[in-house]
C-alpha cells in the first residue's frame, strides 16, 4: 500500500486549506562545484535493525516490522540545513521558495499576535495550525518577523521541492528513509531515543519538543518554545545532532505501508506516491498526541507543504 497515511498535527498538507493551482517552479542549476557549507560525517554503512515495535507506535504509520537493512557508505550532514545557509543558495540563484509561490504557509497558532491568529484560517482537524498569508523562510511568523536573529537555526516553511532544488545547487541529496534512520541511531540497535530508552535520563532534557499540555501550555523546560540552534543538545553515537525534537527533516522516499521483515538492501522507497517520508519529530511533539520523536517513527506530507517545524538535512554517497 502506497499513498498518504499523514498526521495532521504534524504539519498539515496545504490541501487541507484548499491548496491551490500548481505553480510554475525554478530549478536552480547545479553551483560549478559543490558548495555545501555543512559539515559531513562518513557513516561506514552495513546492516542495521530498521523499524519499530513500540508499543507506543502508531498502526497507520507501519512503523514495523523490525527488518534487516544493509546500506552503502554515505556522509551525513551534523545538522540540519540552516537559516544562514539556506540564504546563501537563495541570494546565489533568486530561488523563490514554495511558500512564497503560494503566498502562505503554516503557523502555530501561539506564536501569532491575536490580530492576525484571527484572521488566519485553521485546518478543521488540527486548529493549533494557522494558514498565514506572508509566512516563508525569511518571515517564519508572517508579516513582521524576521529569521535574521536564527542564522544558526534550522531553516522551515521549505517544502520537499525547495529541498531537493537546495541539494541540487549545493552537490548534495536527501537521505532515503533507510539513510536517516541508520544515521540517527548513531549505532544503537531497538533504541526509542539516541541516547537510549528513557526519554529524559536523569531529569535532562535530550531533545527540543513540547513539555507541558499540548496544544495550550508549553513550559518549555528544555529550553525553546520553538526552533533551537542546529547543534542544540549533545548529539548521537556519531556525532548528529537533533535527529530527534526540533525540526521534522524530509527523507528523498515516497510514503509506503507496506514493509516486510525480510533483510533489504539499499531500499528507496515506492517509484511514486502522493506523500513524502518526514523523519525526526519536532519542537511541537508531545507524548499525549504525536511522539514521533522516537527512532522508529515516521509520518509524511505531500511534497508542496511547508510550516514552521519542517526542514531538512543532507547527505552525499560515501
Amino acid at each position: 500500500m502506497t499513498g498518504s497515511q499523514h498526521s495532521g498535527c504534524c504539519g498539515p498538507t496545504r490541501a487541507d486549506l484548499g491548496g491551490g493551482a500548481p505553480l510554475a517552479r525554478s530549478s536552480p542549476a547545479p553551483a560549478s562545484e559543490a558548495v555545501s557549507a555543512a559539515e559531513f560525517v562518513r557513516l561506514p554503512g552495513g546492516v542495521f535493525e530498521m523499524g519499530s515495535d513500540d508499543a507506543d507506535g502508531f498502526a497507520a504509520d507501519a512503523e514495523g516490522p523490525i527488518r534487516q537493512v544493509e546500506l552503502p557508505p554515505l556522509r551525513v550532514a551534523v545538522h540540519a540545513v540552516t537559516n544562514a545557509t539556506f540564504a546563501e543558495f537563495v541570494d546565489a540563484t533568486d530561488y523563490v521558495t514554495d511558500a512564497e509561490r503560494f503566498g502562505w504557509s503554516y503557523v502555530f497558532a501561539g506564536f501569532l499576535p491575536g490580530a492576525l491568529r484571527k484572521i488566519s484560517p485553521r485546518p478543521q482537524q488540527t486548529p493549533w495550525w494557522c494558514g498565514v498569508e506572508g509566512a516563508h523562510w525569511r518571515a517564519p511568523e508572517g508579516p513582521g518577523s524576521t529569521s535574521a536573529d536564527r542564522a544558526d537555526h534550522p531553516v522551515v516553511h521549505v517544502s520537499w521541492h525547495d529541498a531537493v532544488a537546495y541539494c541540487r545547487w549545493s552537490g548534495t541529496r536527501l537521505p532515503t528513509e533507510a539513510e536517516w534512520e541508520y544515521a540517527a541511531r548513531g549505532g544503537r540497535s531497538r533504541s526509542r531515543y539516541p541516547w537510549g530508552d528513557d526519554l529524559t535520563p536523569d531529569g535532562q532534557h535530550m531533545c527540543n519538543i513540547w513539555q507541558g499540555r499540548f496544544p495550550v501550555k508549553n513550559t518549555a523546560e528544555d529550553g525553546y518554545r520553538g526552533t533551537a540552534p542546529v547543534d542544540a543538545f549533545a548529539p548521537n553515537g556519531f556525532g548528529l545532532y537533533n535527529v530527534a525534537g526540533n525540526v521534522w527533516e524530509w527523507c528523498a522516499d515516497w510514503w509506503r505501508t507496506d514493509h516486510d521483515a525480510a533483510p533489504v538492501t539499499n531500499p528507496t522507497g515506492p517509484p511514486d506516491g502522493d506523500a513524502k517520508v518526514m523523519r525526526g519529530g519536532s519542537y511541537l511533539c508531545h507524548h499525549s498526541y504525536c511522539n514521533r520523536y522516537r527512532l522508529g517513527a515516521r509520518t509524511s506530507n505531500t511534497p508542496d507543504s511547508s510550516g514552521g517545524n519542517l526542514g531538512f538535512r543532507v547527505v552525499t554517497d560515501g
